[in-house]
């Protein structure tokens, strides 16, 4: 498998300096208290599952940057142990433990953006949104391997079909993405249902091409469509925030390309900027080498201008 990965996903996750910060104290109305919750549990779990409560009490904040491969490793256990542990908390999954942890243990102006303050005006979040950003797209760019990064490209150029996958906030992006390879002339399709992903990924071949979007990696919809892909003979190619996760476990091809956000923010925006800007340099990459590419913007400037004043 290639990968193009970004320095701060490469970090092993029991060697990560800790993140610093102070502890909210209050929750949701009603709802117990995440960390009471596993200390008054821990007696009736499983040896393993008591591993994973042991490693999210004792360093809550470390757990919240990692992605669910990671904390299987840190705490020596299996992916399927740390989601049967936060099954048995009533939890929804791994996701649903880190955004309790967010909640609780990370202010809410940090869990917007981290150089934020509660005291910013509103030109002082544009500034820094736009410098967080500016930072995020710069890291990014600079981690990629542009072997790698190639040869992915050449593999999508000699593909006989394109299909990606992606839930939620990447759906957009996998849209964009398809229907730019579409404006050049590449057979590339995004289904907005995550049924007909699923049931087209299984029909594809050898020839063919399954591309997932994905920030954590973990999402069910995605990983499913992707096993699909595989299990018919496709190559499978994902772009994802954390260098380990189920999603990278699968895939033939992957691009990591993430940021400082992403070990902190549950939905992060600044990843799919920079998700965005990796598909962005693939559909420049093909055009410039696809002959076709020209008289394909052609036809589809002729299409456009027919909707426009």
């Amino acid at each position: 498998m290639e990968r193009l990965s970004v320095v701060h996903a490469t970090t092993d996750a029991r060697s990560r300096p800790l993140r610093r910060l102070r502890c909210v104290t209050t929750t949701g109305a009603g709802q117990p208290r995440l960390m009471e919750d596993i200390r008054m549990r821990t007696a009736g779990l499983s040896p393993a599952e008591q591993r994973v409560a042991r490693a999210v009490l004792g360093e809550p904040l470390h757990v919240f940057e990692m992605s669910v491969t990671e904390l299987a490793s840190f705490s020596g256990t299996s992916v399927g142990t740390v989601v049967r542990f936060c099954q048995r908390l009533g939890l929804r999954g791994f996701q649903d433990l880190k955004l309790r942890l967010a909640r609780e243990s990370i202010p809410v102006e940090e869990q917007l953006l981290h150089e934020v303050r509660s005291a910013d005006g509103p030109g002082d979040v544009l500034g820094k949104v736009f410098t967080g950003t500016a930072r995020a797209l710069e890291e990014a760019g600079g981690a990629v391997d542009p072997a790698a990064f190639e040869r992915i490209v050449e593999r999508l150029v000699a593909a006989r079909r394109i299909v990606f996958t992606a839930v939620g906030t990447s759906a957009p992006l996998a849209a964009d993405i398809s229907y730019r390879l579409t404006t050049i002339g590449l057979p590339a399709t995004f289904p907005a249902d995550v049924h007909v992903q699923h049931v087209t990924a299984r029909m594809l071949g050898p020839a063919d091409v399954c591309f997932a979007i994905s920030h954590t990696g973990s999402t069910t919809e995605t990983l499913a469509v992707t096993k699909a892909a595989r299990l018919a003979g496709a190559t499978t190619v994902a772009v994802t925030s954390f260098l380990d996760s189920p999603l990278t476990e699968l895939v033939d091809h992957l691009l990591v390309a993430g940021s400082r956000e992403t070990s902190y923010r549950i939905e992060a925006m600044t990843s799919r900027l920079v998700h965005l800007a990796v598909l962005d340099a693939i559909y420049v990459s093909i055009a410039l080498r696809r002959p076709e590419a020209q008289d394909a913007l052609a036809a589809t400037g002729d299409v456009l201008v027919e909707h426009r004043i």
